[in-house]
């Protein structure tokens, strides 16, 4: 981590074109953890397709309230497809467990947010996730010397935003940077 040496937890990571996973690309990754151990993010940009909190709720026994109607699943990354977290706003708090990221975001992967959520006591902001993005020690710093990825601070509405489409490019404005304007091809000056 000694070429990176400031705390990435709670950044975005924006990808820059040509990255060569497809599952990554034009994504914007919410980070929740980060440290000489590794990191853990968040896709906030991509949801699962046919897959509403409903057909969760319903797969995990957990009463259907009107508060879930037509909340969609995002897909969170390739790691652990089948297993959920919710990104929240800091407000709301499990007696189960949640991650205080920051003063503004919390993240929690236990049950009982889903019922909240269900039941209209949830937190008053979040994205339901299946799976999530891990890089092992090294792997991430590395990702970022090669440019795969650009980072800026995050913030409600981009993480929140109820369109997916705008999250990259408003992610990339947040930088001052057009993405017309970026290439999938490096150089050297």
């Amino acid at each position: 981590m000694d070429s990176f040496p400031q705390d990435l937890t709670g950044k975005l990571l924006v990808a820059m074109p040509g990255m060569g996973d497809p599952r990554f690309d034009h994504s914007v990754v919410f980070l929740c953890a980060y440290s000489d151990e590794g990191a853990m993010g968040l896709i906030i940009n991509k949801e699962v397709p046919d897959v509403s909190l409903n057909d969760l709720l319903d797969q995990l026994d957990i009463d259907r309230g009107r508060a879930s109607d037509g909340i969609r699943v995002h897909f969170g990354g390739p790691v652990e497809g089948g297993r959920g977290f919710v990104l929240h706003s800091s407000e709301y708090e499990s007696s189960q467990g949640t991650l205080e990221v920051d003063e503004t975001f919390g993240m929690t992967a236990t049950k009982d947010i889903l019922e909240d959520i269900a039941r209209g006591t949830g937190p008053a902001r979040s994205l339901t996730m299946l799976g999530y993005a891990g890089w092992g020690p090294g792997q991430l710093e590395g990702e970022l010397q090669q440019n795969a990825w650009l980072t800026v601070d995050a913030d409600m509405a981009i993480v929140f935003e109820p369109d997916l489409g705008t999250k990259w490019s408003r992610a990339l404005g947040k930088l001052g940077i057009d993405p017309l304007v970026l290439s999938s091809e490096g150089g050297r000056a």
